[in-house]
């Protein structure tokens, strides 16, 4: 799950947005971020996430981000929804319905990992308390989603080395069989997970061949390198994977 070697360069454009930004030629910031594929919430002064719409980036608070998100995927459901009357339409849009071309992220936040976080003992249900947490809030959201990765008693097998299902600090949620709608309904997911990391302690969102990490979330969403790219579930397609941080 490391973030590929464009990072570098990534992170001296951003430099170079800055010292632009310093010496006062603050128009040329965007064009120079466009063309690393970096969204404006990698600056620091910006707000800490962003929606891509058809016409522009859209720079929203966290709290902003949580209620649209939120209230896109209760309506998907048919449930009742928080008051978004006061967010732009375009962002609501684009969340519902994803990028018009094929389904893929829409969606950023900058977050920074929590200090200070015990290390936490697997519970009944083979998930720490962090990672229980998150499928409780995703379930109430959500509703009753197929899930795995994790069981009674912990599990040892079954996914890459060092994994966090090991550590019963991650969860898959499924969506089967692969399809365009489902891909879309993936990154309803997806994008509520970045959109909550903070508040729910997430370390990465993985799906449909791209990653989010905190530590590396002024990026962005990442390509994923999986480790057999001729298979469809090392790379994510049916599923949204979600760990927590470890702590400790």
């Amino acid at each position: 799950m490391r973030p590929p070697k464009s990072r570098a360069r990534r992170t001296l454009i951003v430099l170079a947005v800055l010292a632009l930004c310093a010496s006062g030629v603050a128009t040329a910031g965007p064009w120079l971020l466009a063309r690393a594929g970096i969204d404006r919430t990698a600056l620091p002064w910006a707000d800490p996430c962003s929606v891509r719409t058809t016409a522009e980036t859209v720079m929203l608070t966290r709290e902003q981000a949580r209620l649209a998100t939120t209230a896109v995927a209760l309506r998907a459901r048919g449930a009742d929804a928080p008051d978004t009357s006061g967010l732009d339409r375009s962002v609501l849009n684009r969340l519902r319905e994803g990028p018009p071309d094929a389904p893929g992220p829409s969606l950023t936040c900058r977050a920074a990992p929590a200090d200070g976080l015990k290390q936490q003992e697997l519970t009944e249900s083979g998930l720490t308390p962090r990672a229980q947490a998150v499928l409780d809030s995703v379930t109430e959201v959500f509703g009753v989603r197929s899930v795995g990765g994790y069981q009674p008693g912990g599990i040892s097998t079954g996914h890459g080395t060092d994994s966090a299902h090991y550590d019963g600090r991650a969860v898959d949620f499924f969506y089967r069989p692969i399809s365009e709608a489902n891909r879309r309904e993936g990154w309803l997911l997806a994008h509520w997970l970045v959109a909550h990391a903070e508040e729910l302690h997430v370390a990465n969102v993985i799906f449909d061949d791209r990653i989010w990490n905190a530590r590396g979330s002024r990026g962005g969403w990442w390509p994923y390198e999986a480790a057999n790219p001729d298979n469809a579930i090392m790379r994510h397609l049916d599923h949204v994977h979600v760990d927590v941080q470890d702590g400790g």
